[in-house]
């Protein structure tokens, strides 16, 4: 089988190199700070907005999964560097480029978000994240590269923690029947896709052509709002009915004042303050990988949840 490089170990970067694993590749895993060792997987310690140092660990790689994920307050200034890395890296190498990406680039939408939408986004986040992709896209329009996105909303499932908002905020309380709070409107329809669906795609488009030069949505659940997945939570573990909360807009303010991240949250408001709706048919009309019925989803993610410490009973 064939040697496949990913760019960072969080939730998705250790879900595709695992995944990558079993269908019998072998995996290179590259991180700041390497990694414990584990079956299959070499680690690889380096920066990966180092394009030499890149280069020299992804030669011989069929592909290049682009995973890495820097401090969401240090999104503008940290993306460019790493796409610009990767790109070089899979130009040298002839290793196909499979970027893992967000929903950030279309800016507000009425309606389901397709493929085929522009990169409206107004916010320096948004901004960022599509101007990456155009730039990857370029290049291989140029016949320099060859790349791919696949976009992904909320990640949802076992392995998600603290970036996660239905993760270490939501989860631990509803195991010990406890009120959660809720970012926006808790009752309106929102896309979650499932950890180990983005894990899939991010592999099977690296060694599918057709896929490549366009961006694809994650084959996702259709929506369901905070509440009712949080009821579906909290019914698997027994602790039901959910008890959910909207968290007032003063104290987001607030929160802002002493906390990066939920002040950083001030430009994706609208995904939760009204329907955020994926459409994901056009990879499940093309390829094979589909979503996890949501109700394998849920049981997963309890059962995860309950072997770390601390977090049932």
């Amino acid at each position: 089988m064939s040697l496949h490089v990913v760019l960072g170990f969080g939730p998705a970067g250790a879900a595709t190199a695992r995944l990558l694993v079993a269908q019998g590749h072998s995996v290179r895993v590259v991180t700041r700070s390497g990694g414990s060792p584990e079956p299959g997987i070499e680690h690889r310690a380096l920066d990966a907005a180092d394009p030499e140092r890149l280069t020299a660990a992804s030669r011989g790689a069929a592909a290049i999964h682009h995973c890495a994920a820097p401090p969401y307050h240090r999104w503008v200034r940290a993306w460019p560097p790493l796409v610009a890395s990767a790109c070089a890296a899979a130009e040298a190498t002839g290793a196909v480029l499979v970027m893992l990406g967000n929903l950030y680039g279309y800016g507000p939408v009425d309606g389901p978000l397709t493929e085929e939408l522009p990169l409206a986004a107004t916010g320096p986040k948004g901004l960022v994240r599509a101007a990456r992709w155009e730039q990857a896209r370029a290049l291989h329009e140029q016949g320099r590269v060859r790349a791919v996105e696949v976009r992904a909303s909320d990640f949802f499932g076992p392995g998600v923690t603290d970036g996660g908002h239905l993760a270490a905020r939501v989860v631990p309380a509803l195991l010990r029947g406890r009120p959660v709070s809720a970012l926006g409107d808790p009752d309106a329809p929102h896309s979650w896709t499932y950890l180990p669906d983005v894990a899939a795609a991010m592999a099977e488009v690296a060694g599918e052509e057709r896929a490549w030069g366009r961006p694809w949505h994650v084959p996702t659940q259709p929506a369901r709002s905070v509440r009712e997945m949080a009821d579906r939570i909290a019914a698997e573990a027994g602790t039901g009915p959910a008890v959910v909360r909207r968290i007032p807009s003063a104290v987001l303010g607030v929160a802002g004042l002493l906390s990066p991240l939920m002040r950083e949250l001030k430009e994706i408001r609208y995904q939760f303050d009204r329907p955020f709706v994926v459409d994901s048919s056009a990879y499940e009309t093309a390829f094979n990988v589909r979503a996890t019925p949501v109700d394998e989803q849920i049981k997963a993610t309890v059962d995860w949840w309950r072997t770390r410490p601390g977090t049932s009973g």
